[in-house]
């Protein structure tokens, strides 16, 4: 079966086909006998020949895909600055490496999840990659209570200690309330009454705030996404392929 957007623009295609040849003929001064057999033989023709309305809907697909990609390369480019060096998002791996990577993270996601591994192992076999983490809970309740549980350890306890919780976090199966992180803070050795009395502090809801509306900017609505130096990841992809586009990138500098 045809998806509706598929079959929507398979119909659009129609028309951009028979448009320029209507225009020719000026349908507008056709008589009623002479638009009817124009269609009827425009109807023929597509019925006989159904892959010209295919293809045109490939090249149409490739256009949508190229001009996404550009509006993408321009947000990126528009907000370099906020993505990389924000002064607030935790930066692991090599600090100094010559390749950045933003990840736009919650911590119930899915495939937030499933890739966090894959990054951790990434990050380990090439020492020259500097990642940032964005915090944008966007999954409900808990997802806010995480990340603001992760930023308040950042701000009373140092990074090493939000790398320690994040890291626990995204693991985390069960449900992410006060007891549960309380054991989380405690098992980390790290000082939870200080944690649970900075959540609903000012600065934790500004960095919430600032990186909801640098997404809103950048027409993110789902995690994981990743931006690789100026190039927006959409989604979930693999490690592998990250460092393809790594290798491609540092490729196209020398």
């Amino acid at each position: 079966m045809i998806a509706p957007s598929r079959m929507a623009m398979i119909a659009a295609c129609a028309l951009s086909l028979t448009a320029p040849a209507a225009r020719a003929l000026d349908l507008d001064n056709m008589s009623p006998a002479e638009q009817e057999a124009f269609g009827a033989a425009v109807r023929s023709y597509l019925l006989e020949n159904p892959e010209v309305i295919l293809e045109a809907v490939d090249v149409l697909e490739q256009q949508q895909a190229q001009a996404d990609a550009a509006r993408d390369d321009a947000l990126v480019a528009a907000n370099l600055q906020e993505l990389q060096n924000d002064g607030y998002s935790w930066v692991g791996g090599n600090p100094e490496g010559d390749i950045t990577l933003v990840e736009f993270m919650d911590y119930r996601c899915g495939y937030c999840r499933k890739a966090a591994p894959e990054i951790e192992a990434l990050l380990a076999a090439d020492d020259n990659i500097r990642f940032v983490i964005k915090e944008f809970p966007i999954l409900g309740e808990a997802s806010v209570l995480s990340s603001r549980f992760a930023i308040a350890t950042r701000l009373v306890a140092g990074d090493d200690a939000y790398k320690d919780i994040h890291d626990t976090l995204i693991a985390f199966q069960g449900e992410p309330n006060e007891v549960a992180m309380r054991r989380m803070a405690e098992g980390l050795s790290l000082d939870a009454d200080a944690i649970f009395a900075k959540m609903d502090a000012p600065e934790v809801t500004e960095q919430l705030q600032r990186t909801r509306r640098l997404a809103q900017t950048l027409s993110i609505s789902g995690t994981p996404t990743f931006v690789l130096e100026q190039d927006m990841l959409r989604g979930y992809l693999p490690a592998d392929q990250i460092q393809i586009m790594i290798e491609e990138i540092r490729a196209g500098r020398s």
